[in-house]
């Protein structure tokens, strides 16, 4: 640190990041660069003469490049640091390393549910799934008719009774990719493990057959999964009450589900980051990235995921690749990435968000850097489309936009039972089933907004943590939350409405 007023990141930046908000004129570093304008909490301040055009360097990667000169000492930001594409070294596979695993007698663990599957779910609720939008009302009506009615009282070990609405299903091409979306997410819940048992709900002539996805999924009915066809039933009186009836019966399984001791390697976290801000790849995201080698190293997963927000990084990620298939997947969605926006008459730098910038991320290229923080420093193991089944452990990775709640969605689907979210605005975030736990990445927003967030990574650079403890704090939280305990978003009942499937092509 530099007086503790400003961090520099990487030996060879030509710039600090403010820890604090500098006044003009203010000799703020330890290499005796004077501010000449103020510079923002969390924003950049040049150290050096950045020519125009030359390369803006943070954590000694470009960042973007200069939109005429940059004197020492000015703020860097949107009005004078542009976004270029420019090449990157894939170098796939050039970082891997084998991981050092810890030995299974003394990995840590958790309580958790062990279902008939062999998976380990982290809460026990009963979803109730909509195969389209015109299945909502009554999918909603018949949770709110369980929930309201205080039946259950009497199942202390059923979280509770979630109905999954979403706004696709039909007048969509059953071959094109959001419909395969929509598929593997509505499967990857259908069988998760923190449900004890699902039902699905559909109207009957939309494009999203009941009967063909449980055909082409090997989905049968019985104790865990049941569906019912509104137009079969009798229309939405008829299918509520049955809906009712059918679960009701279900509750007493449900409930005889107990927690027991599982391996940590059992536990798999979908890494979010969202609301970021100039702290977010200096505290927690780093300190999430700890917290994934040990759970790595202890034989669990996570999933690092929203491509459009590793853009720009991902050649670090390449690098640590455990094979050149892996990499060359990862750079295949990249380039859909391209492709895609291309289509739609957009950019890769269209993010990041106002909130963003206003907390000192400047290019689409200076947030994936912080982002892909999160993933910490082992291989990565595998690369998945959105909502695609995982079947390796450790680091991974699956395609999804940036938006928080259709990311999540899909890595809820593809397996995760537990989701980490960092966030330096303060985002409002929860899901079920999974439970979230959020990390704030700046000590001022954690003060204000400390009833909604779980651990404050601003004591890194407040100089109370390290990075290492920080990730270890992190990862027993994990475990605890795993275990029973209530996050913060689950306190105030996040999750209901935060299901949203990826939607992609065309609406017919």
């Amino acid at each position: 640190m530099d007086n503790s007023k400003t961090i520099r990141l990487g030996a060879n930046d030509n710039l600090v990041v403010a820890l604090n908000a500098i006044d003009a004129g203010e000799d703020c570093s330890s290499e005796g660069i004077r501010a000449i304008e103020g510079i923002p909490a969390g924003h950049k301040m040049a150290t050096v003469l950045i020519a125009n055009g030359d390369p803006v360097r943070k954590f000694n990667q470009t960042i973007g490049f200069a939109a005429g000169d940059i004197q020492p000492g000015m703020h860097i930001h949107t009005h004078n640091c542009d976004f270029k594409g420019f090449e990157r070294d894939y170098a796939f596979g050039a970082d891997a390393k084998p991981t050092e695993y810890v030995p299974q007698s003394e990995r840590q663990t958790f309580q958790g549910y062990r279902r008939a599957s062999g998976r380990v779910g982290t809460r026990n609720y009963i979803g109730i799934l909509s195969s389209v939008n015109c299945s909502a009302t009554v999918i909603k009506q018949i949770a709110d008719r369980i929930n309201r009615s205080g039946v259950l009282d009497n199942y202390p070990n059923i979280d509770g009774v979630v109905a999954f609405a979403h706004g696709s299903g039909c007048c969509m091409d059953p071959n094109d990719e959001g419909f395969k979306n929509l598929q593997r997410v509505l499967f990857g819940f259908s069988g998760h493990p923190n449900f004890g048992a699902v039902v699905m709900v559909g109207l009957g002539c939309e494009v999203f057959q009941i009967a063909s996805f449980k055909e082409t999924f090997g989905l049968e009915e019985g104790k865990t999964f049941l569906s019912l066809v509104m137009q079969e039933t009798g229309g939405t009186r008829k299918t509520i009450e049955e809906g009712v009836r059918r679960i009701e019966e279900l509750l007493p399984t449900v409930n005889a589900a107990e927690r027991e001791r599982v391996d940590a390697s059992e536990l798999c976290v979908a890494l979010q980051c969202g609301g970021s801000d100039g702290y977010s790849g200096i505290t927690a995201n780093p300190a999430m990235g700890a917290a994934v080698d040990m759970l790595v190293r202890h034989g669990g997963s996570a999933i690092l995921a929203e491509t459009p927000e590793i853009y720009g990084a991902e050649h670090l990620l390449t690098r640590r690749a455990a094979s050149l298939e892996v990499g060359e997947k990862l750079i295949e969605r990249i380039k859909w990435w391209e492709t895609y926006t291309a289509r739609n008459g957009s950019v890769m730098d269209n993010n990041p968000t106002p909130g963003n910038k206003a907390g000192g991320l400047t290019t689409i290229l200076e947030k994936s850097l912080g982002a892909a923080a999160k993933g910490g420093t082992t291989n990565l193991n595998g690369v998945y489309k959105y909502a695609e089944q995982i079947d390796t452990k450790g680091f991974l990775f699956m395609d999804s936009p940036g938006y928080d709640p259709a990311s999540i969605t899909g890595e809820v689907a593809s397996g995760a039972n537990l989701v980490c979210f960092s966030t330096g605005r303060g985002s409002a975030f929860g899901f079920k089933p999974a439970p979230s736990i959020k990390l704030a990445t700046n000590s001022a927003m954690f003060t204000r907004l400390e009833e909604d967030m779980d651990i404050n990574c601003g004591q890194i650079v407040d100089g109370n943590k390290s990075v290492e403890e920080m990730g270890l704090e992190i990862f027993q939280l994990w475990l605890d939350v795993a275990s029973g305990k209530e996050s913060k978003s689950e306190s105030f009942g996040y999750g209901d409405h935060e299901f949203v499937p990826w939607q992609i092509g065309a609406v017919m």
